[in-house]
């Protein structure tokens, strides 16, 4: 089973190299690793060059943005499976021959995911985020979170939902999931640590600063899901949701209570 990995690397010089052996190292015979870079100028592209060997294929063109270079990347990508690595992430050893091993003995599954450890700029290990179930009704209220890095998908599936959404350059992984479980991609959890999400400061989600745009994008996914826009009642669900999550998802809330909230990390 081939699988495809991508990772959309721009300007993340120091993390980059690491995230790329993550990748060419897996013990994963049937791999396909696909970088795409938009114009990199820390370096990057040197780090890149020095992997070329190892890298299936390499993309140098300009994109409108990370969704649309990933778009770019999987319009490559020759894989049964596909997943998509951030230039700061990493994946755990063995992660995808389990992935692959899961999909072989689960062919009704379209999407699979697993849980993240999440560290900081160094590398030093802040705190464990597991994924929550998914369901289009809890993502309608915002309390279906999947780590992104852990989640893997069949290409059929991909294709079917479109593809990214090249507009949404807050959560545009966060939508893909949405699209997918609309056009009848069915999910399964596992409780298998596949990745390392890094949260630092220089990081599009660990600084903090798209506090105002999740709020619309939010409003924007159950309008998308739900067919109409938030009301009142909507408001107070999405309050009573997000509790439910943290009881459904005790061992995350755990972790929020022992080692603080995720993003807390990249001020530490």
């Amino acid at each position: 089973m081939k699988i495809s990995i991508v990772t959309i690397s721009f300007n993340q010089a120091q993390f980059l190299a690491e995230t790329i052996r993550s990748v060419v190292e897996q013990n994963h015979d049937d791999l396909e690793y696909i970088v795409v870079d938009p114009g990199s100028t820390d370096g990057s592209r040197d780090i890149i060059d020095r992997y070329r060997n190892k890298i299936s294929k390499i993309l140098y063109e300009a994109d409108n943005g990370p969704p649309d270079g990933l778009n770019k990347g999987f319009a490559k990508a020759t894989g049964d499976i596909y997943g998509f690595l951030n230039s700061d992430d990493v994946l755990n050893p063995g992660a995808l021959s389990m992935v692959a091993r899961y999909f072989n003995d689960h062919p009704d599954v379209d999407v699979v995911y697993g849980h993240s450890q999440i560290i900081d700029a160094q590398g030093r290990h802040k705190r464990n985020f597991y994924s929550d179930h998914f369901s289009l009704w809890m993502a309608a209220y915002g309390a279906a979170i999947l780590s992104q890095a852990s989640t893997f998908f069949r290409a059929d599936a991909f294709r079917y939902s479109g593809g990214f959404n090249a507009k949404n350059l807050v959560a545009w992984d966060g939508e893909l999931w949405v699209d997918m479980a609309k056009s009848g991609s069915r999910f399964s959890r596992v409780d298998e640590f596949w990745s390392k999400f890094r949260v630092h400061e220089d990081g599009i989600t660990g600084s903090g600063k798209l506090h105002e745009a999740y709020r619309s994008y939010n409003r924007f996914i159950f309008k998308k899901i739900m067919g109409r826009e938030v009301n009142w009642v909507d408001e107070v669900i999405m309050v009573f949701a997000k509790y439910v999550r943290k009881v459904i998802n005790s061992a995350d809330t755990i972790e929020r209570i022992s080692h603080g909230p995720i993003y807390k990390s990249a001020k530490e």
